[in-house]
């Protein structure tokens, strides 16, 4: 292996094969279900959230089928694993970005947006795609043996998801702050189920920001660190993070907005989509 780590190994402890198991079930059980709602409520910006919980359920099946094998055949798996499960919450996050500009045209809330409504989702899901590119080019480079370089693409990739998570927060914040404060005078906004979605947003947006703080933390300590060396780690600040993320979005499903969209009258302008008319 290069770059100084010649006695680098996949792993620095058995991979549990119970903890593997477990996580498959949750989340292929979760991600069933929502390959059902998406089948039932066409929500097709939703796609890509569920890719992510395939790449979770194909990671920890990675994770199981290194438990069985031994060292010197435990590099495929190990690859399978790593690379998918540090790439699926940017698949969360492109469906959570485009969730958000949903809300705002769904309330008829587009001057109150931080950002044009128009852009907000072609910026975010740029960014987020600048993620994936660089984590998984990064993990790729890894498997290379070039484990530096790809460390700093990976922490870098981390990083700009961070950053754009947290502007994506403030756009939440401010579209929340500006709009409620103008809601008197906004008949039917009021009667729309805004605040539980945008609740829903923070809650699955401050998750994944944690998760991926855990992650630039991993990498930064280095193969040797105590995270990389500690599997318990990867399950109480990844796995069940993301996991979460998925039960909230069966809890606080999107399909409510989708459904409103659909039935209200809408027209296109160069701000994008317009609704002029909802049924309450």
């Amino acid at each position: 292996m290069a770059d100084g780590f010649e006695d680098w190994q996949p792993y620095y402890y058995d991979p549990s094969m119970a903890a593997a198991v477990i996580f498959i079930i949750l989340f292929g059980i979760l991600t069933a279900l929502h390959t059902y709602h998406l089948h039932r409520t066409r929500t097709w910006f939703f796609v890509p959230l569920i890719l992510g919980g395939y790449f979770e359920v194909i990671g920890y099946v990675g994770r199981a089928i290194s438990s069985s094998e031994s060292p010197d055949w435990a590099l495929g798996p190990y690859i399978m694993q790593s690379v998918l499960l540090l790439v699926a919450p940017a698949l969360y996050a492109a469906s959570i970005y485009m969730y958000l500009g949903r809300v705002i045209v769904l309330v008829r809330g587009e001057k109150f947006s931080l950002l044009r409504v128009s852009w907000m989702t072609k910026i975010f899901v740029a960014g987020d795609v600048l993620s994936f590119i660089m984590q998984s080019s990064g993990a790729g480079i890894i498997a290379k043996g070039k484990l530096r370089t790809g460390e700093d693409i990976i922490v870098g990739g981390l990083f700009i998801q961070i950053i754009f998570f947290g502007l994506f927060v403030l756009c939440a914040l401010v579209f929340q702050r500006q709009f409620g404060n103008n809601l008197a005078r906004l008949g039917v906004a009021s009667s729309m189920p805004w605040q539980k979605h945008l609740w829903a947003l923070y809650a699955s947006s401050a998750l994944i920001l944690v998760r991926s703080v855990f992650r630039v933390v991993e990498y930064l300590q280095g193969y040797y660190g105590s995270l990389l060396q500690t599997e318990v780690y990867i399950y109480v600040f990844d796995a069940a993070l993301m996991w979460l993320v998925l039960v909230i979005f069966v809890a606080v499903h999107p399909s409510e907005i989708h459904c409103l969209l659909g039935r209200g009258r809408v027209m296109t302008t160069k701000g994008g989509l317009r609704i002029t008319e909802v049924p309450v």
